[in-house]
């Protein structure tokens, strides 16, 4: 690549990409008007408000997320072509305008668009974009630096439904959209635009280390693949498929929350609180998991990410107000290690060469995996009059995943690249 001048990347007193990373980090919070985390906080209100059923919003949810899926494989190609920096200021504008749309919404089909919007560019785009930024800056210690996002991520999962539950109280649910969507304005989309860059060997540094080129990085070769190289692996399907499964059943726990601890007898305070451990926990495991996945194989992270997914399941059949810190703990454990694998899994095994294009496709089937969640455990409810027999059905698909990643590969490059 020819090399490029930068006076940020140039000045900086320490390895440019750990700006990158903490700008980056900033990005992820920020998707958490299109999280379901988000979204959960203002279920109850909008359903009051447009005298909606929850299966009704539960299907709308599912086919929001899956259309706002389809542009992500888009989203990850415009990456590897335009960069980061480019691509923030595009979908950070677009999620604030989401949000605007949500505040604004008067019926059904005005909240089946939002939905797609603020899943489409919140849980999809955006955190597509923030964690390109930090692959692309970082190999051999990118399970460290994704984990360091993760606990940034964590903290908003403990933070932003406090504070959303705040502004939806004082100001109604409306309003309280409508200031996420300035908070995104002011924040990563200045911050991004200033600070995120393409990848260091343009401006003449490897990465890991502020080391001027042509040093090469220590330790294992990294594995350079096309997209379409990489979707010809069983090993990207699988992986893809893992990711997905955990997003859709810790999606659909998450979304129906309030709702299982009520059948608990738990009230919305109560049931806030799993936030807490759930934040801590998920900042830990995603720290660790990322320090794991720089020393050990891949697939035994992701197996133990499957059956942490499993006993979540089970756990939310059981849990009273005296274990609510032990569910909370096991969701927290199932989404930080998923974001740590998620996050770094394919760019070790495939490389970074075309991670835009790569992740992009595991993106749009990770939010399409997540919108089946929602509407699986709503059905299951509906037909049993219960949540236990649904949730106890879903907990025996990661565990059968769990089992087949023990034996997944890395896959080699292909001649000639």
């Amino acid at each position: 690549m020819p090399e490029q001048r930068s006076r940020f990347v140039e000045g900086s007193p320490v390895f440019y990409g750990w700006v990158v990373l903490a700008v980056a980090t900033l990005g992820m919070v920020m998707t958490t008007p299109g999280q379901t985390l988000g979204v959960s906080v203002f279920l109850d209100p909008i359903l009051a408000d447009l005298g909606a059923d929850r299966g009704t919003v539960s299907l709308l949810y599912t086919l929001g997320t899956l259309a706002g899926a389809v542009a992500l494989p888009f989203v990850g190609r415009a990456l590897d072509r335009w960069g980061p920096r480019i691509m923030v200021v595009v979908v950070s504008i677009g999620l604030a305008l989401a949000c605007a749309w949500m505040a604004s919404v008067r019926d059904l089909a005005g909240l089946a668009i939002g939905f797609v919007l603020i899943r489409g560019l919140g849980q999809g785009a955006l955190g597509l974009v923030s964690l390109h930024a930090i692959t692309i800056w970082f190999v051999q210690r990118r399970g460290v630096a994704i984990g360091l996002a993760g606990v940034g991520m964590a903290a908003a999962t403990a933070f932003f439904p406090l504070l959303i539950e705040g502004l939806v109280s004082a100001l109604g649910w409306r309003a309280a959209y409508a200031v996420l969507g300035g908070l995104v304005l002011v924040t990563i989309l200045p911050l991004g635009a200033l600070f995120f860059r393409r990848d260091p060997e343009r401006y003449g540094v490897t990465p890991d280390a502020r080391t001027r080129l042509p040093a090469p990085p220590k330790g294992r070769a990294e594995v350079t693949m096309t997209a379409a190289q990489a979707r010809r692996t069983v090993a990207f399907w699988y992986l893809a498929a893992c990711i997905a499964t955990i997003s859709a059943l810790s999606t659909g726990l998450v979304f129906h929350h309030f709702d299982l601890m009520s059948v608990r007898g738990m009230d919305r305070l109560a049931a806030a609180g799993v936030f807490v451990p759930l934040a801590f926990v998920s900042a830990g495991a995603n720290l660790g998991t990322g320090m794991l996945i720089d020393r050990l194989a891949p697939r035994f992270v992701v197996s133990a990410m499957l059956l942490a997914m499993a006993a979540s399941l089970v756990g939310a059949t059981l849990v009273q107000d005296a274990t609510l810190w032990l569910y909370g703990a096991l969701l927290g454990l199932t989404q930080g290690t998923m974001g740590a694998v998620s996050g770094t899994v394919f760019a070790a095994y495939f490389g970074r060469r075309a991670i835009g294009g790569i992740k992009g496709t595991a993106s749009a089937l990770s939010v399409a995996g997540a919108s089946a969640g929602p509407v699986l455990l709503a059905w299951g409810q509906g037909l049993a009059d219960s949540y236990v027999p649904v949730l106890l059905v879903a907990a025996l698909w990661p565990l059968a995943l769990a089992v087949g990643a023990l034996f997944l590969r890395r896959p080699k490059t292909p001649p000639g690249i």
